[in-house]
C-alpha cells in the first residue's frame, strides 16, 4: 500500500488543551508521527492541490480564521496557543472583531488550540489526504497519515482536535459515488454535518455511545437516516461485538455500490488508549481491515485519532497490513 506524510504536520505542537476542568498535556502531539512512520515504512511526499478542495467542503470566513487566528491572538497582547472559552448557544453574530469571540464563534470546545504552526500543519494534511485519493482514484489502495485529526470539524467549526475534515474534502473531491466508514471511538461528526443529504455519498460511523462519551451531542442511532448510519457502542466492547457492528455497517455500504471507500481510521479504539474505553487489540486491526478490504472498493485510509503512543506504530501498521 502506498503511504503519504509531509513533515510540515509536525508545525502543530500544542502544548496543552483544556480538558475535565483543567489545562492537561496536549493527547494529540507531533510524538504521535514517529511511532507511526517507524512501523509503516518509507512514504511519499505529496502534491499542493491548492485551496480549492479546502474551499468546496469549508466556509471561507472559517478558513480565514485558522489562517490569521493565531498572528491576531499575539496581536492581542497573548502569549501560548489561541484557546476559545466563549461559545454562542443560539445564534452567531456575522460580524465580531475581538478574537476571543472569533474563536468561539467558530469552534464548539476548548480542546482545540491554533499555535503559530497549525494552519501550515493542516494545510498539508489536507494535501497529504488529496495525494493520496488521486492515488485511489486509479484504483489502488493508499494511507494518509494526517494529523491532527480531522472528522470531528464541521463546515465552519473546530473541535475535537480536528480544524480541517480531511475525509469529506477527499469525498467531495472525489466527483464520485463514495462511502466513507468512520471507525474512530468517537463519533465523527463534522463528518456527519457536512455531508448528511448528499446522494454521492453515504457515512457509516462505529463509535462510542454519545450517552457516555465525547461528542456527546450528535451519533445517537436515532440520527441514521438517508445517507447516514450511527451504530454507538458501549464502553468495554471488545472485538466480537465490533466486529459485529462492522459488519452490519459494511452490508450497508454495500448497498450503495460505492465506487471509493474513504475509512476515516482511529486506533484509539485499542484497549490501552488513554482518553478511550474499547478493549481493540493490536492483533484485531488486521482482522477489521481484512473485512472491509473485502468489500472490493478502491480504498483511502485517512489516520485519525489514536493516543496510546507507545502501541499506535503497531496498531497502524497492524490495519494497514490487512490490505
Amino acid at each position: 500500500m502506498r503511504c503519504f506524510w509531509d513533515e510540515r504536520q509536525r508545525a502543530h505542537a500544542p502544548a496543552a488543551e483544556f480538558f475535565n476542568g483543567a489545562l492537561q498535556p496536549a493527547a494529540e502531539h507531533p510524538g504521535r508521527v514517529d511511532a507511526i512512520l517507524a512501523a509503516i515504512g518509507p512514504t511519499e511526499a505529496p502534491h499542493d492541490h491548492g485551496m480549492e478542495p479546502l474551499l468546496a467542503v469549508h466556509d471561507a470566513g472559517y478558513i480565514e480564521l485558522l489562517r490569521t487566528a493565531h498572528l491576531e491572538w499575539l496581536a492581542a497582547g497573548r502569549t501560548g496557543d489561541a484557546i476559545p472559552y466563549a461559545f454562542p448557544v443560539q445564534r452567531r453574530p456575522p460580524k465580531l472583531d475581538r478574537i476571543d469571540a472569533r474563536l468561539g464563534q467558530y469552534s464548539y470546545d476548548t480542546c482545540t488550540p491554533i499555535g503559530p504552526g497549525t494552519w501550515e500543519a493542516i494545510y498539508w494534511a489536507a494535501q497529504t489526504a488529496l495525494s493520496a485519493l488521486h492515488v485511489v482514484k486509479g484504483g489502488e489502495h493508499a494511507f494518509a497519515l494526517t494529523r491532527p485529526p480531522g472528522h470531528h470539524a464541521g463546515r465552519d467549526y473546530m473541535g475535537g482536535y480536528s480544524y480541517l475534515n480531511f475525509a469529506a474534502i477527499c469525498a467531495v473531491e472525489a466527483g464520485r459515488r463514495t462511502a466513507i466508514l468512520d471507525i474512530d471511538y468517537h463519533h465523527g461528526n463534522g463528518t456527519q454535518d457536512i455531508v448528511a443529504g448528499r446522494e454521492d455519498i453515504r457515512l457509516a460511523s462505529i463509535h462510542a455511545d454519545p450517552r457516555t462519551d465525547y461528542p456527546f451531542f450528535w451519533g445517537h442511532a436515532e440520527e441514521s437516516g438517508g445517507n447516514i448510519l450511527n451504530l454507538p457502542l458501549p464502553r468495554g466492547t471488545e472485538f466480537a461485538a465490533y466486529d459485529h457492528a462492522l459488519a452490519q455497517a459494511l452490508e450497508w455500504i454495500g448497498q450503495g455500490s460505492p465506487e471509493l471507500l474513504i475509512v476515516s481510521f482511529g486506533a484509539d479504539t485499542y484497549a490501552g488508549d488513554p482518553i478511550s474505553h474499547f478493549s481493540i487489540q493490536t492483533a484485531d486491526y488486521t482482522r477489521l481491515a481484512r473485512r472491509i478490504a473485502a468489500l472490493g472498493s478502491p480504498t483511502l485510509i485517512i489516520m485519525e485519532g489514536g493516543y496510546a503512543v507507545e502501541a499506535l506504530g503497531a496498531n497502524v501498521a497492524s490495519f494497514v497490513s490487512g490490505y
